[in-house]
């Protein structure tokens, strides 16, 4: 009961917000509740302390004892909604497939996969050196293995 009255409110706050979507949510046996969000305009300590209050407003202390913790999803942490890919289009992330790492330019995301841009260091076709090459790839989202936007100063 407990579980399903946070959920429905976390829902609601979230439907009220369109901004802003979950990336994680967990209610321990102690019910402690975390909750990680993100948003297309990336998260605020107001976002946060929206989503905090919808909740903690509308559950009783008396009757639960909990404890509720709202953070953001966090710059080093890896992508996994295709909603946070688009939100990173122009970026360079890091991605690791089965197969490879790529370092590279995210150029589009779809509900299907994302298209990565980068210049790389190839052997002549004819004569000796290398040429640097522009490279493209479409990589759907079930072939990668972790993604994170690469942070630079």
């Amino acid at each position: 009961m407990f579980n399903t009255t946070v959920k429905n409110l976390l829902n609601e706050a979230l439907e009220e917000r369109s901004d802003l979507f979950l990336i994680d949510f967990t209610i321990s046996n102690d019910q402690s509740i975390n909750i990680i969000i993100d948003g297309d305009n990336g998260v605020r300590v107001e976002d946060c302390m929206f989503i905090s209050r919808a909740i903690e407003h509308n559950i009783d202390r008396e009757e639960h004892d909990f404890s509720l913790e709202v953070a953001s999803n966090g710059a080093t942490a890896p992508l996994v909604l295709p909603r946070q890919f688009v939100k990173n289009i122009g970026r360079t992330l890091d991605v690791r497939t089965k197969t490879e790492s790529i370092e590279a330019a995210l150029i589009n995301a779809s509900n299907e996969g994302i298209e990565l841009s980068w210049k790389a260091r190839e052997q002549k076709p004819v004569g000796k050196g290398k040429v640097t090459v522009q490279k493209n790839a479409k990589i759907a989202y079930n072939d990668i293995v972790e993604a994170k936007v690469m942070i630079k100063f």
